[in-house]
């Protein structure tokens, strides 16, 4: 009887400590996207972060340490998101480098593209704020660019050497830029333009390095 009472007194609303801990986490990772997504880090306190969640501060400091904290959180999860969108997409499309190169810039444009605050903690709000922020950044460009070099090697026949990995970056890095622009709404072309167009200059780089290993 005594363990049973001990066991009901775990559980609340059907849920044990842990599962409680884990739904105030994914509360406060909403809250952390809607704020950081629209007023910006550097706008943002923990208190308004926790009115947000309709949380108090003790539950915050339970999963975060600090704003920064929570926004490498937020950041990990939503990149996370777009990379395994963006290697679902390739993987699922026709196996010829014109199918595929499509259906992954589609896929991450989308991905980021869908919810423009997503797109801001993505390409904007990670910006400057923390070595361990830039060097996350930075690792998820690169990442990126690492896929794309693979996927042009892998239809090449090739192991991607140091020019087709330099040139992916490159395109990584205008890639980010074009949508950093369409973020701010500086970018007036629509995501269907944006889409064909990048996946044009990949497909250009691409077919240059084709012509180099021929």
């Amino acid at each position: 009887m005594a363990d049973a009472v001990s066991d009901k007194a775990r559980r609340y609303g059907g849920l044990d400590a842990a599962e409680r801990r884990s739904a105030r986490r994914t509360r406060l990772l909403s809250a952390g996207l809607e704020l950081f997504g629209t007023a910006g880090h550097a706008s943002v306190s923990v208190k308004q972060v926790c009115r947000e969640a309709g949380l108090t501060e003790r539950y915050f400091y339970e999963s975060f340490k600090d704003r920064g904290d929570l926004l490498r959180a937020v950041f990990d999860e939503h990149i996370q998101r777009v990379r395994q969108a963006t290697v679902e997409a390739v993987g699922a499309a026709e196996p010829r480098i014109e199918a595929q190169a499509r259906a992954g810039m589609e896929a991450f444009i989308r991905a980021v593209a869908g919810d423009r605050r997503v797109a801001r903690v993505i390409f904007l709000e990670v910006v400057g704020v923390s070595p361990d922020l830039e060097d996350r950044r930075r690792r998820a460009i690169h990442d990126f660019a690492e896929f794309n070099a693979d996927l042009a090697a892998g239809h090449l026949g090739i192991t991607a050497p140091p020019r087709l990995r330099m040139g992916a970056l490159a395109l990584a890095g205008g890639i980010i830029e074009v949508m950093v622009d369409w973020t701010l709404g500086y970018q007036e072309a629509s995501i269907e333009e944006i889409i064909d167009l990048l996946t044009t200059l990949f497909l250009a780089a691409y077919r240059q390095f084709a012509a180099e290993v021929a």
